[in-house]
This record gives structure tokens, C-alpha cells and sequence, in this order.
């Protein structure tokens, strides 16, 4: 079966076009042009993944993120922002999204992350409301991972993590199988922060590394991306 993704956005010809390419990407595809009906169509279909417009009619795209996990709809959301808003974005992740991207976007980035976050979700079913594993204490290969505590425990040895290294694996964990470029990790990550540099990203990276990397110098889950980044995956590419 395809895929089915929700699109919620109210500008017609943008909903419009995002369907046609998703479709023509192998996606069956549902619309709605307001919050209140977006919302509406996530509690009551089975979908694999929702494209979530921030500014929307009738009840905004956040109000819609919020219902939708107090309904423990688990269902993955990438949320489609204005250029330039943070604020956005940030409260975006507190409420529960997965994803975003800036508008105007690229298409095929669109794509990729659409498949992306729809790999991650394979193993369960999408959109089945219930328990599901909690974001705060994940897991893969040979690692646990205790947001809250700040720590991870990797075969057997107990890590503890700075608060910059456990917001940047947060990060990359909401971000499973997406190559994210430098810079855009050090925005989102460190914003402002005036004594922070793009040098940064790569230090905190390496210090990830020794913790997360059963061999550092040769990682499976937290890799290079030469001429783009950092790429994180759960379950490695090799």
C-alpha cells in the first residue's frame, strides 16, 4: 500500500503543488485547507505522516499539533514555517513535531524528508494510537538514551552528557536519516549564542561520538556528510 500523507495548508496553489509532486512520488495524498478540518481528518483517517502549515484558518497549525498528541496521535509531523521564524520552529519541537521545513522549500527536500521520517516509523504501525516508545528515553543498537537525566548508557557504560551534547542529540534524533548541514544545526541548536561558532557543531559532534560510537573514528550512527554535514541514523546505513 502507498504511503498516505495529510497535507493541512491553506494557500491552494502551494497544497496543490505539494500534492501533485507527492503523488507523483508514489504517495496517496489527503487535503484540507484549515486547521479545523485538518485536524479532523488526523483523528478520523489512517495516515503515515502529516505536512503541518504553521499559519492556518479556523485553528492554527500549532492548537492542531497540540490536540493531536494529547490524543496521543503519534502519528510523525513535519511542520511547513515562515522563513526566519525560530520562535516557530522551537515551539514546534515542545509540542511534538518531527520536523520542518522553511517556506519557500524545495520540493525534492520535501521528499526526502517526508522519507525519511516514514523510514523511521517502519517497524510499528503509523498513526495506531496507544503506547508507543517514550521520546525521552530511546534507543538503538547498543545504546539507551535518558534525555532527562542527561545521560546514555552504551553496552553496559554509563555516560553523562552537557547540556549542549544532550540538546544536540536530541536534535539529531528528531532528525533520524536526515543530512542536515552544518549551519543549520548550529542555528537551531545554538541560535544566537554569540561565543559559539559553526567550529562548535564539529567539537560537539566528536565529544557525541565518544560516547555514542563503539569506534569513533569510524561511526555508524552519527556520520559526516562531506560538503553538507552530519547525517544521524538509528539504524546504520552500514
Amino acid at each position: 500500500m502507498s504511503p498516505r500523507v495529510l497535507v493541512i495548508e491553506d494557500d491552494p496553489t502551494l497544497r496543490m503543488t505539494v500534492r501533485d509532486r507527492l503523488v507523483s512520488e508514489g504517495f496517496e495524498v489527503l487535503e484540507a485547507s484549515d486547521g479545523a478540518e485538518g485536524e479532523r481528518l488526523a483523528l478520523s483517517e489512517d495516515v503515515d505522516l502529516i505536512l503541518l502549515d504553521v499559519m492556518l484558518p479556523k485553528k492554527a497549525g500549532f492548537g492542531v499539533l497540540r490536540a493531536l498528541r494529547e490524543d496521543r496521535l503519534m502519528t510523525p509531523v513535519i511542520l511547513m514555517t515562515a522563513r526566519g521564524e525560530e520562535f516557530d520552529r522551537v515551539q514546534g519541537f515542545e509540542l511534538g513535531a518531527n520536523d520542518y521545513v522553511v517556506k519557500p522549500f524545495s520540493l525534492r527536500e520535501l521528499v526526502l524528508r517526508v522519507r525519511a521520517l516514514l523510514d523511521r516509523a517502519r517497524g510499528g504501525a503509523p498513526g495506531v494510537r496507544g503506547v508507543t516508545e517514550d521520546p525521552a528515553r530511546p534507543r538503538f543498537g547498543a545504546v539507551e538514551v535518558d534525555l532527562d537525566a542527561f545521560a546514555l548508557v552504551r553496552g553496559g557504560a554509563r555516560h553523562t552528557l552537557s547540556r549542549k551534547e544532550r540538546d544536540l542529540l536530541a536534535y539529531f534524533l528528531r532528525h533520524d536519516g536526515v543530512a542536515l548541514d552544518r549551519a543549520r544545526v548550529f542555528e537551531d541548536v545554538w541560535g544566537e549564542d554569540g561565543e559559539a561558532s559553526l567550529r562548535t557543531v564539529d567539537q560537539h559532534v566528536a565529544k557525541l561520538r565518544k560516547k555514542l560510537e563503539a569506534e569513533p573514528e569510524r561511526p555508524v550512527h552519527l556520520r559526516t556528510v562531506h560538503g553538507v554535514g552530519y547525517v544521524f541514523e538509528r539504524r546504520p546505513a552500514r
